[in-house]
């Protein structure tokens, strides 16, 4: 715990210290990006539909709608379903994703890398930020589960947000890290991110370990797209640059 005040104390510090204009904001997607999770998330949709007496999606359908709201996803997975029996899947889909956690049936895993690069972004003095369609507790678990609690000044989800393409998770995380769209980039793995950060007028960078190909996050706006997490700290610096961006017209 004091290691954790300590963090969050040092990130207030660069932010309130630094000189206008210095500071920057690299906001990650997490499922695909961060983490991988696509076993757990088809496991869960699998035995949602299964409860509702319903044929699970294919595996790949449901990477199709990974960064989405669950809402949103489940509409896209059963739009013949009606309102109330999407809402019925959606409520068996977090009780089954509670459970598999719960029970270690099916495990998360952070992609090779990552945690480095995080620290290789702290140590240059950008701040971090995530902007995902997962809930707030199930962020929280996930961020607690790899001991990364304190890590991210700022945390953006889709129930407290218009879910992806949408802008405002974005303009939150900006607003609440102190800086502005030319000093932030968003980092995601899917078109969904892409097309989020174009609504808001930031730099976006692709990666091409998630769940949709390297040519469709071009297509849907990223500036660049990198392989390996080895490569991420140079390519946002060449994005964002320390008083450089993309702004708003």
């Amino acid at each position: 715990m004091a290691r954790l005040c300590c963090h969050i104390r040092a990130m207030e510090i660069i932010r309130d210290t630094a000189s206008p204009g210095a500071l920057r904001l690299a906001v990650f997607d997490l499922d695909g990006t961060l983490v991988d999770s696509q076993h757990m998330i088809a496991a869960a949709m699998a035995a949602a539909f299964a409860g509702l007496g319903l044929a699970p999606p294919e595996v790949a359908a449901v990477r199709r709608v990974v960064g989405l709201s669950l809402g949103t996803a489940v509409a896209r997975l059963a739009p013949g379903l009606g309102g109330a029996g999407q809402l019925e899947l959606e409520a068996r889909y977090k009780d089954a994703f509670a459970a598999l956690r719960h029970a270690g049936e099916v495990v998360e895993a952070p992609f090779d890398g990552a945690f480095a690069a995080l620290d290789t972004l702290e140590q240059a003095g950008w701040l971090l930020g995530i902007a995902t369609g997962k809930s707030v507790l199930g962020l929280a678990a996930t961020l607690e589960r790899f001991g990364l609690t304190g890590r991210f000044v700022t945390l953006q989800t889709a129930d407290t947000n218009p879910g992806k393409p949408a802008p405002q998770m974005l303009h939150r995380a900006m607003e609440q890290a102190g800086v502005g769209p030319a000093a932030t980039v968003m980092i995601g793995d899917t078109s969904f991110d892409m097309e989020m950060a174009g609504n808001a007028w930031v730099a976006a960078l692709g990666v091409d370990w998630g769940y949709h190909e390297g040519a469709e996050l071009m297509a849907a706006g990223a500036a660049r797209v990198v392989g390996r997490f080895a490569d991420l700290p140079g390519a946002v610096d060449a994005l964002v640059p320390a008083r450089g961006g993309v702004e708003a017209p």
